[in-house]
């Protein structure tokens, strides 16, 4: 089960204790667990919008295709990659999913890392409550939070390894909630990724532009890999579903959707880049 242990109040970054079914800090401020057991530290002032995050209706698309295992290489390049000296084998590791979505990465790398000595505790946090509401019946070993990674409601120094999987990362926060030396892992789409479907959709194609060339602060450079791959999709449903996940479904012009109707099936390229980093410099004050 998940424990809820040594998470921050988000208003006032003091730390939380867990009564009952309620998460409560020294000054009063109480959040109630939900019925599939995650907790909600975002709280109203901190929303940009009404609903953040992913729509209901999203989440259940990528749920949908990600159930198909199209993406299950990427799990296991993950796990392959994953450096050595912070291996649940050798000790207790201590995960956090910043952006964790509906939840099938961190639920797969439990899974993958199930038969190890040491124990895994895996938190994930994602700012859309649909998303963390479908992942917290996913898996019921995971701490799942309802957040924003911007504010991430914990200590500093609270895990060993941060993924940041398709998602929006925040260096500083990062650093400050990683241990000593702790990880952090980039996974992001390479210049071919799903290139087939994206030729339908757009006149054009723009040229592909390497994100953090100059590096990352507070990380270096541990190491670099992709996961490339072929996969097909046999059906305009599961055309629909890929297309309902990605940003493409919001950016693509209307020609565009309405040519990828027509599709029946499509094979499509994976290009995924995997880089992980490890934590130079301490952080402090939480933001």
């Amino acid at each position: 089960m998940s424990t809820f242990e040594h998470l921050s109040c988000p208003l006032d970054a003091t730390p939380l204790s867990l009564n009952k079914r309620s998460l409560i800090c020294a000054r009063g401020h109480t959040y109630d667990l939900a019925k599939t057991g995650y907790i909600n530290l975002l709280p109203v002032q901190n929303k940009r919008s009404k609903d953040p995050g992913d729509s209901k209706e999203m989440v259940a698309a990528r749920q949908a295709f990600l159930n198909q295992q199209h993406y299950f290489p990427i799990v296991d390049q993950i796990v392959k990659s994953w450096p050595q000296d912070n291996m649940p084998s050798q000790a207790r590791i201590r995960v956090l999913d910043a952006g964790c979505g509906e939840g099938y990465y961190l639920s797969q790398i439990g899974k993958a890392f199930s038969n190890q000595k040491g124990a895994l505790e895996r938190l994930g946090l994602d700012i859309s409550k649909w998303a963390v509401t479908a992942a917290s019946k996913r898996d019921k070993d995971v701490t799942w939070i309802v957040g924003s990674n911007a504010s991430l409601p914990m200590p500093s120094d609270r895990v060993d390894v941060v993924l940041c999987l398709f998602g929006f990362p925040v260096f500083s926060e990062f650093a400050r909630v990683l241990s000593k030396s702790g990880l952090l892992l980039l996974v992001e789409s390479g210049a071919d990724h799903l290139i087939e479907l994206r030729k339908i959709l757009y006149p054009s194609i723009h040229d592909y532009k390497p994100t953090h060339a100059d590096g990352v602060p507070h990380f270096e450079l541990v190491s670099e890999s992709t996961a490339n791959y072929s996969f097909t999709l046999p059906s305009q449903a599961d055309i629909q579903q890929l297309l309902a996940m990605t940003p493409h479904i919001h950016k693509a012009s209307y020609e565009g959707r309405e040519a990828v109707k027509l599709l029946q099936s499509i094979t499509l390229t994976a290009d995924v880049k995997l880089r992980w980093y490890r934590k130079t410099t301490q952080e402090t004050n939480h933001v």
